[in-house]
């Protein structure tokens, strides 16, 4: 046995399947639920790293690689983790597609050994398509730390398809694995798994198969393809049409036996939606008959452990109150541990700034020319890469390692019942952690959403989230005018334990603005959705560092630093360019200084957010900058010095109020704009995602502002 190199990418993939497979090369999908390691099985067979591009026409990742085993090549494609084959969101229309038209040699069915049951329906959706199946029983190493024994013999016999038992993580398993992969690729094709529903659902099936069988269906079993159609699947009617030319919708004689089928179904008082319940209920009441001699249990401490972490952890009681404790404590973390290394990446940049101004002058190099590219456009980049930089290295790590515990699907969880009633998902408390980190972020794991609806209104909100680039100026300004700047745990501790308090609120506008959305122009009622509550694990620290330090931290970086140097070289051009004896940035200031007065700011304060729109990280350096009048962006000793000046130019509690709420709920930054046009593909939606949070944070300071002059 041995391994080859992988390939991935859109060469080897057309309308999202593969066209230029290998003579004699045989095609192995890898399905599964998402955290069940399929990957891990993936990259232990491949012999690499996942490398990941984009189904065509899709915003979902593919992976591609090649295993040699006895002299034979198996391509093996890592299709999306997904719960059903009832195609509701991108994820799972890719993967029921690629079983049903990519022409898999076989399929491999990964699932997690501590949870078997759950991941049997999965497997039965799959058998019902094909009987080409390989069940992959992965993480049996942490199903023996649980005390939970498999009887993986009883399984095969009961599925009629193989069943091995592995441990990816240790590559145990593998060559078992593809002796079963080799097994069924030379077996003849069967036709699929034939599960029985209730009598009405059963009747309706049998008057739809006559008219399906008539059809070149390609090998689906045509009474998949019926059971489908009973549900209403539209996608499955789109995906047949473009890959088999078969218009099921335009067909007289299916659209005559549907409209029979559903007469039956009526005279059972069998709605669609019934009919969905029914179809599921069949699939889990047969999975936990399958698994009835398969499973048993040894001790039962670590299941006792996960249900009295659950108790603590989701209950109605203690769920909200200990997220938000632990909330503050990622909190007061990121703002202790990153304090020096910023100081101290600050004061590189300040260094780096001096060697760079006297190495230009040294070549001959005019005043105007130093001062764009050192004050303006480095000095710049220096700054967003001070505050941005340590607490996102600290932050992002904290967040995985919630992830990789298996407590942000308890958050969701948590949560839920709110989103709900503001007819929205509880997945969308997802993308809210993820906007922590990066509102960007955010806006992109809003793909996890099925609801198109609904991954809208995720998207238009996320903004109320502040992000890493937002967190360092309302610490700062808590600190100054809230908490007192004498330092120590105490001071620390009382701003984590505020801006706690400020999330909260944008946790409010969230709610307040996902109802507004789905009774106005979004309207709809909530969906469902499948919502796994994975065991607790011991997290990989290696990986957690990893995927958090160069997938999110350096990426997130990367972008933000990419629009920092020209924002800069945008601050300096106004701070140095004078008309009427004074500078544009000072005219464009006394312009919006009215304005900016009604809402409980200055115009200072407003341009700062206006030039701020690339990095929400340069906005205090651009009104320290007008204040001072110095030309170019720069940093005070310590917050004392920074609060003096503020308070020297009008500022009081209500001013930095005000200015800490227009922070938490103005618009989205530069980045995130494009990710929100990138995702949604519409201007309309970009523009939307601007305006709504700009009219509540100016409504919100305007009321604040008046109260405050009125009391």
């Amino acid at each position: 046995m041995g391994l080859t190199m992988a390939s991935t990418g859109r060469n080897a993939v057309d309308d999202g399947f593969l066209t230029q497979r290998q003579q004699g090369e045989r095609v192995v999908a890898l399905a599964g639920n998402p955290n069940v390691g399929k990957s891990t099985v993936f990259n232990a067979l491949t012999g690499m790293k996942q490398h990941t591009g984009n189904w065509s026409g899709k915003t979902v990742s593919n992976a591609q690689g090649r295993h040699l085993y006895h002299g034979c090549t198996y391509l093996m494609v890592d299709i999306p983790g997904t719960y059903s084959l009832m195609a509701h969101s991108a994820e799972e229309e890719v993967a029921r597609d690629f079983l049903c038209f990519g022409q898999p040699d076989v399929v491999v069915v990964v699932c997690d050994a501590t949870c078997l049951e759950r991941n049997l329906n999965l497997i039965l959706q799959t058998m019902e398509i094909t009987r080409r199946v390989v069940v992959c029983v992965n993480l049996m190493d942490e199903a023996k730390k649980k005390q939970i024994q498999l009887d993986l013999a009883q399984l095969e016999k009961n599925l009629g398809v193989p069943v091995v038992g592995t441990s990816a993580r240790q590559k145990e398993g593998m060559k078992r694995l593809m002796a079963a992969v080799e097994q069924v690729a030379s077996l003849p094709e069967q036709e699929g798994l034939t599960l029985r529903y209730p009598k009405a659902i059963e009747q309706a099936i049998e008057q739809l198969i006559p008219a399906l069988f008539a059809l070149p269906l390609a090998g689906l079993p045509a009474r998949w393809v019926a059971l489908r159609l009973l549900a209403q699947d539209r996608q499955l009617l789109e995906s047949i049409q473009k890959h088999l030319a078969i218009d099921l919708a335009g067909n007289q004689q299916v659209q005559q036996a549907l409209k029979a089928a559903y007469s039956g179904l009526e005279a059972a008082q069998i709605s669609n939606g019934k009919l969905r319940d029914m179809i599921v209920s069949s699939l889990v009441l047969h999975a936990e008959e399958l698994c009835s001699d398969v499973v048993s249990f040894g001790q039962v401490g670590c299941y006792e452990r996960d249900r009295k972490l659950d108790r603590l952890l989701t209950s109605r009681a203690t769920g909200i109150p200990v997220m938000l404790l632990l909330l503050a404590l990622v909190f007061w973390l990121t703002i202790t541990g990153a304090n020096y290394p910023s100081q101290l990446l600050s004061d590189v940049f300040f260094r780096l700034q001096e060697s760079a101004s006297v190495w230009m002058l040294s070549l001959g190099a005019p005043e105007w020319l130093r001062g764009m590219l050192v004050d303006g456009m480095l000095r710049v980049l220096g700054w967003v890469i001070a505050v941005m930089l340590p607490p996102m290295a600290i932050f992002f790590p904290l967040f995985t390692l919630l992830e990789d515990v298996g407590y942000l699907p308890r958050v969701a969880f948590n949560l839920d019942r709110c989103f709900r009633r503001c007819n929205t998902c509880g997945k969308q408390a997802l993308t809210i952690a993820m906007g922590f980190g990066c509102n960007a972020a955010g806006v992109t794991g809003a793909r996890i959403i099925d609801s198109p609806r609904e991954r809208l209104i995720a998207i238009l909100t996320n903004n109320f989230v502040p992000c890493n680039g937002r967190l360092p100026m309302l610490i700062s300004l808590i600190t100054m005018f809230f908490i007192g700047t004498a330092g120590g745990i105490l001071s620390t501790a009382g701003a984590a334990l505020l801006l706690t308090a400020f999330i909260l609120l944008g946790l409010l506008a969230t709610f307040l603005m996902s109802a507004a959305l789905s009774k106005t122009v979004l309207k709809g009622m909530p969906s469902s959705f499948i919502l796994e509550l994975p065991p607790y694990r011991r997290p990989q620290i290696g990986q957690v560092l990893v995927r958090s330090v160069f997938d999110r931290t350096l990426f997130v970086l990367g972008r933000a630093a990419a629009v920092a140097a020209p924002a800069g070289l945008l601050i300096w051009l106004m701070a140095n360019l004078s008309w009427g004896g004074q500078s544009l940035l000072a005219q464009c200031a006394a312009f919006l200084d009215p304005f900016g007065r009604l809402l409980g700011m200055d115009g200072v304060i407003l341009i700062a957010f206006l030039l701020g729109f690339p990095a929400n990280e340069i906005v205090i350096p651009i009104i320290l900058m007008a204040y001072l009048s110095t030309g170019s962006i720069l940093e005070l000793d310590s917050l004392p010095q920074l609060h003096a000046l503020l308070v020297e130019h009008g500022w009081t509690g209500v001013t930095a109020t005000c200015t800490m709420l227009f922070s938490l709920l103005h618009w989205p930054c530069s980045t995130t704009c494009l990710t929100i046009h990138k995702e949604t593909g519409s201007v309309k939606w970009t523009i939307a995602a601007v305006v709504l949070p700009t009219l509540l944070g100016m409504a919100v300071c305007f009321v604040v502002a008046t109260a405050a002059r009125l009391l």
